[in-house]
């Protein structure tokens, strides 16, 4: 079941300057950043009542995200919803047609299970789902 909106992922092609932007320009408290090694990604968290900012960045100038910065520059990546139960919940979407880009779940930002829904299958939104480990992330 789908418990909340964990997230919404901004694409940022220099994450420090990003960091600054958000957390200066915005008064936004930066939560933390991570390094994702199965994503290839760096990030950063900015929690706001009821969600949160996860800015993306290459890591190391790998993985999909370059892409996606090559094709449209900066901009909103995806939303991503918290769920209690990720492997039922790929179950009950697959069975209504929604297609995912993996098979399994894979460890994501603070080590949660993590998969995304195709975006064809979302009228052309990116969407993630994720259920976080116990010490609440």
């Amino acid at each position: 079941m789908i418990l909340s909106l964990d997230h919404i992922a901004i694409a940022v092609p220099d994450l420090e300057k990003a960091i600054e932007r958000w957390g200066k320009d915005f008064g936004l408290t930066l939560a933390g950043t991570e390094d994702v090694e199965t994503a290839k990604t760096s990030t950063a968290f900015f929690p706001v009542p009821g969600t949160r900012i996860e800015l993306v960045h290459p890591l190391r100038g790998t993985g999909p995200i370059v892409k996606y910065l090559e094709k449209r520059g900066g901009g909103m990546h995806h939303l991503c919803f918290a769920v209690d139960d990720i492997r039922a919940e790929m179950s009950r979407l697959q069975g209504l047609g929604y297609r995912f880009l993996s098979e399994e779940p894979s460890i994501g930002a603070h080590e949660s299970l993590v998969v995304f829904i195709h975006p064809k299958s979302t009228d052309g939104v990116l969407v993630e789902l994720v259920q976080h480990t116990q010490d609440g992330h």
